[in-house]
């Protein structure tokens, strides 16, 4: 059974019955999902034998009937107390929830499981999504079990070991010349065209629903406590807006309450539109046409949900920063070494940014802080190995193994 109520315009209020659709037809704004909590009568203990995946949140999912689902064990994800690299940033409650151990290595398969569940809901042929590289894997994957045709848009500069992934998925890869907001707009185009239901475009309300299970999580692993600050990498804002609503429909169903969880966004320098627009003060995201950085997955250009990270992040008196590709490195490195996770750029941004603020006295020493790491590092290697890898081999002989140690 499911809990939805409605689809409701994020900026004109004006609301739709559950049906696939991407914009309000009014002004063109966002919608999302509307559930009926005076319906939803949930406890802490109703969580004891229940599937350890996102599935285990089913009242606040948008699926009507579990048949539909297609499930790959997505999400419950660890939650890591960390402590070396904890004393090496010098606060004492630092986490890490580690999404690069998804069934497809980040954290897309939670927006890609419950998308093609209610594409299979709808009665939809095949599926399609435009991705810089982890959603597109996820989304292929979900498809394979599904059994569904998949088309997948990336831009054509994305890492070999990700278009590798993708493909041994069986999904039609359309790589674009050009940047992602090209490849976004191509598969605009396709949607009118084809018919195809390109997740993020399409039935993009449901899509962004599997997101906030982050926050879900995250809390009925602190027993149902709420951190003091939660690290999110911003590519097009979606996933911190998720984040948010997550938190927030917690609270209403009764299962958490207490502090303000203040919300930062990390971005790479190379592709900063948000942080830049929150440094400056201003109410508007002026595009990036032309990303550079390590970073690929969050190097979205025109996020589509910039304005709305900007109000969530301001609300909850958190920060939107920017980290240079040095840092971004150095904070791979220096999570791999202190916690053995090995992530990928854009996971790394939160650990660098975390750094940031708390050398700025923003985060305090005794905080409880939780840093997204989304993606896994294996997917990345070409990005990063020319700033990680330095050796050169040795005979086989003691002397030479003695010389090489110093």
């Amino acid at each position: 059974m499911s809990f939805v109520k409605s689809l409701k315009c994020r900026e004109c209020g004006t609301e739709y019955p559950p049906i696939k659709i991407a914009l309000c037809k009014k002004c063109f704004g966002p919608l999302d999902v509307v559930y009926d909590y005076d319906k939803i009568h949930i406890s802490k203990t109703s969580f004891d034998n229940r599937p350890r995946t996102i599935w285990r949140y089913s009242e606040l999912l948008p699926i009507s009937d579990k048949k539909n689902i297609v499930d790959l064990n997505t999400g419950f994800t660890p939650l890591i107390k960390c402590v070396n690299l904890g004393k090496s940033l010098g606060i004492r409650n630092l986490y890490v929830k580690n999404d690069s151990v998804n069934p497809t290595f980040s954290f897309k398969d939670r927006p890609a499981e419950v998308a093609v569940s209610k594409a299979i809901e709808f009665g939809d042929s095949a599926v399609a999504c435009v991705s810089t590289g982890n959603l597109a894997a996820a989304v292929a994957a979900h498809a394979g079990k599904a059994n569904l045709p998949c088309y997948v848009f990336t831009p054509s500069s994305i890492e070999s070991s990700k278009i590798a992934q993708i493909a041994s998925y069986g999904a039609k890869i359309i790589p674009v010349r050009g940047t992602y907001d090209d490849a976004n707009r191509l598969a605009y185009l396709a949607s009118e065209l084809y018919g195809w239901n390109i997740v993020n475009i399409t039935s993009r309300p449901y899509y962004c629903e599997g997101s906030k299970t982050l926050a879900f999580e995250i809390c009925e692993q602190l027993d149902w406590n709420r951190p003091d600050h939660v690290i999110i990498p911003v590519a097009s804002g979606a996933l911190l807006c998720a984040i948010s609503r997550g938190f927030q429909q917690l609270e209403k169903v009764g299962l958490t309450k207490g502090e303000k969880i203040r919300l930062h966004g990390a971005q790479a320098e190379g592709c900063a539109p948000i942080a830049k627009a929150f440094t400056i003060g201003a109410d508007k995201v002026l595009p990036v046409e032309h990303p550079k950085t390590i970073a690929k997955s969050i190097a979205i250009g025109d996020p589509g949900d910039g304005l709305y990270v900007l109000r969530e992040v301001r609300r909850s008196e958190g920060v939107v920063g920017a980290v240079s590709d040095l840092e971004i490195v150095e904070s791979i490195k220096l999570l791999a070494k202190t916690e053995g996770i090995f992530t990928e750029p854009a996971g790394s941004v939160t650990i660098a940014l975390a750094k940031r603020l708390i050398e700025e006295g923003r985060i305090r020493r005794d905080d409880i802080v939780v840093c997204c790491v989304t993606g896994n590092g294996l997917k990345t290697i070409d990005a990063v190995s020319e700033y990680t890898f330095a050796f050169s081999e040795i005979e086989p002989t003691l002397e030479a193994l003695s010389s090489s140690l110093g």
